[in-house]
């Protein structure tokens, strides 16, 4: 029993000290996915411990140590984190909704997931790892989004936009390999308001994707760098960043977009793996501008994907300034380690296609 614990609390330590190597590959980023699962783990051994001292003291002291380490980071995206902001003004816009999700290449069960949109009739739909074959079960709904920017690619990279809403100034980037899109576009609501949405999909690092978190890295990154150019317009990046919200990645990406997460005392919003609650990560991120306000972020019911729909519903308020609190700016390290890693990206890109 007693080295049974040891080597389960060890595991655990290490686990959790793993993601501070700044290095990129995915044996030291892939531990920061299961955050919440080692923080549970960990609280259910130091229950036991007790039991196992003197034998284990040293043990249970490091893996107390590493448990609180995990539990700061893990507050604020807990219900229990308050923040302080007023409520929309008068002067708002009408509520607005999107619905993301990343299909899962593979499924074919097609009219689950668009039977969910015609249910919820949200403004705008993101799709993500939808192929040629999902481009032509989505186009059920060019009638009631006649506005869409489609990048279909058979690569588990393809990206839809569907909007009620006019688009204007699409654009479809390739920011660190020329497989690997992302969509921005202004989004003109009846009202007359504008806002402008950025959706991404970059590659996770694993033993089965890309072996280091470079290409994600980069591509998230050259996203918030995108974003931090047009301050002025009330911005959204919402897609399966294949990151958690405590990584260094997401960190780095809040800073330079100075965007706000919106899961902050709202909940993880954990989203994949759909069919496994106790191994569900929260890796589809949504963030938003100071000027937009939350009315709901939630995940929606399964629809045969490996990843759960996010429900994002938020109004534009551009005479509400109590949200600026809660962004965060880059300093000049920052930034420089945000263009380091957009190179990384690149180079490792370039690296694969000589290969």
């Amino acid at each position: 029993m007693i080295l049974t614990y040891h080597l389960l609390a060890w595991v655990l330590i290490i686990m959790t000290l793993l993601p501070l190597i700044k290095k990129p590959h995915w044996v030291f980023r892939v531990p920061d996915f299961g955050k919440i699962q080692l923080f549970i783990m960990q609280v259910i051994l130091l229950l036991v411990s007790p039991f196992l001292l003197p034998e284990t003291l040293w043990t249970s002291i490091a893996l107390l140590a590493t448990a609180l380490f995990n539990g700061i980071i893990l507050y604020p995206y807990t219900p229990l984190f308050r923040t302080s902001t007023r409520p929309p003004t008068r002067q708002a816009s009408r509520p607005l909704s999107i619905i993301s999700l990343n299909v899962y290449q593979d499924n074919r069960n097609y009219g689950k997931f668009l039977e969910l949109v015609r249910g919820l009739k949200p403004d705008l739909v993101l799709t993500m790892e939808s192929d040629s074959k999902w481009d032509k079960a989505l186009s059920d709904l060019d009638k009631d989004y006649p506005y869409s920017v489609k990048v279909p690619l058979d690569n588990t990279y393809g990206m839809h936009l569907f909007s009620r809403l006019k688009l204007q100034k699409t654009a479809t980037h390739f920011f660190v390999a020329d497989d690997l899109p992302s969509i921005e576009a202004e989004v003109i609501c009846p009202d007359g308001f504008i806002f402008k949405i950025f959706a991404l999909h970059p590659p996770p690092p694993s033993p089965t994707e890309e072996e280091t978190s470079k290409e994600r890295d980069g591509d998230m990154l050259s996203v918030a760098k995108a974003i931090r150019k047009n301050k002025e317009m009330p911005t959204v990046a919402i897609g399966d960043f294949n990151c958690v919200a405590w990584a260094e990645a997401s960190r780095l990406f809040v800073k330079t977009s100075e965007l706000i997460d919106p899961r902050i005392g709202r909940g993880f919003i954990s989203t994949f793996h759909a069919r496994y609650r106790l191994l569900r990560f929260p890796i589809d991120q949504v963030y938003h501008s100071a000027d937009i306000f939350v009315k709901e972020l939630k995940t929606l019911p399964d629809v045969n994907s490996d990843h759960l729909p996010v429900l994002f519903s938020f109004v534009i308020d551009l005479h509400n300034d109590s949200q600026e609190e809660l962004k965060e700016e880059a300093d000049a390290e920052d930034l420089q380690v945000v263009d380091e890693k957009i190179q990384e990206g690149k180079e490792e890109e370039g690296e694969r296609g000589n290969g």
